[in-house]
């Protein structure tokens, strides 16, 4: 340690590292870092400072969810809205000091601001939309109607898996792996149906329609084999339905319509996911067995009664 420091005296000793470090605070001293060709160079340092600082800002965030325990892996909405507002901030500061090197631009914002009254209404009006998708977010973050990785259904017509919530939007991945971006605004205002808050386990229909001749008992009773069999399905009853000796899938007449008698099926899933795909399943298993028990699975007919000559073209007059 002695010799670095014996070392580093003898550099600092030096006549040209002096004159050096003379010129250097000179230069920072007169300021003439802020005059051409100095200028553009301070302008692309601060602008690459920047970008280089978002981005190791993004990466300790990504790196603290990642090393962090199973709560914030499972829910990260909070850690995730707050790195792109850490973001912004950091761009919109080099953004800012940026614009301030710049004495003439200096002067145009001194002058703004004697009008910052007009500018405000200006500024309100033209960033409205913006304003709102940043509060609703904010909104979002805290009250918390639905979270990262929540399975959303929005206004019965857009489904998705929640991936990103952002200062602006909302994105979703639907079930063909694209991305459905949601203003926060709107996806704020709407009726969404959290299939995952609270308790992920689902209650799915599965209906079928058996014709008027069939044995009910044994249709029902395929449905509840067929259903309970699946891997996907669990068992849902209370200790209380367990002791009247329920069936873990409840089968029910439910319609008698104008053709056939409709039976629903209620059967319960882990989650969202597991629930469509046993429903999927369910259709296509269902017709194979109905078809193995000879049971009937009708469509619709209608019985035509023809006047007497109407099938060789004689019609009364």
């Amino acid at each position: 340690m002695n010799q670095i420091a014996f070392l580093l005296q003898d550099l600092l000793a030096e006549p040209r590292l002096k004159l050096w470090a003379k010129a250097f605070n000179r230069f920072f001293a007169r300021k003439e870092f802020l005059e051409m060709p100095w200028l553009i160079v301070y302008i692309l340092f601060i602008f690459t400072l920047t970008i280089a600082l978002a981005r190791l800002f993004n990466k300790i965030f990504d790196h603290i969810i990642s090393r962090s325990g199973n709560k914030l892996s499972k829910d990260p909405t909070s850690y995730i809205f707050l790195k792109h507002a850490g973001r912004a901030i950091i761009y919109i500061s080099g953004f800012s000091l940026a614009v301030w090197s710049f004495p003439e631009l200096r002067t145009l914002s001194a002058s703004l601001l004697a009008g910052a009254g007009i500018l405000a209404v200006a500024v309100g009006f033209a960033s409205q939309a913006a304003l709102a998708n940043i509060v609703s977010g904010i909104f979002i973050v805290i009250f918390r109607p639905f979270s990262v990785k929540d399975h959303l259904t929005i206004d019965d017509t857009t489904f998705g898996i929640v991936e990103d919530i952002t200062l602006r939007h909302t994105i979703l991945k639907n079930q063909e792996n694209r991305r459905v971006v949601v203003p926060n605004s709107i996806i704020n205002s709407k009726v969404i149906l959290n299939s995952t808050k609270s308790d992920p386990k689902i209650c799915k229909v599965i209906e079928v329609c058996v014709s008027y001749n069939t044995d009910l008992d044994k249709a029902i009773a395929v449905m509840q084999y067929e259903i309970f069999n699946h891997p996907f399905c669990i068992d849902n009853r209370s200790e209380e339905d367990k002791k009247l000796g329920k069936h873990p899938v409840m089968v029910k007449v439910v319609r008698l319509e104008e053709y056939a008698i409709r039976l629903r099926a209620w059967a319960w899933s882990p989650d969202n996911s597991k629930a469509y795909e046993m429903t999927m399943d369910m259709n296509k298993r269902l017709v194979e067995r109905f078809r193995e028990e000879q049971i009937e699975i009708p469509f619709p007919t209608r019985t035509i009664i023809l006047p007497p000559g109407a099938a060789e073209g004689k019609l009364p007059g």
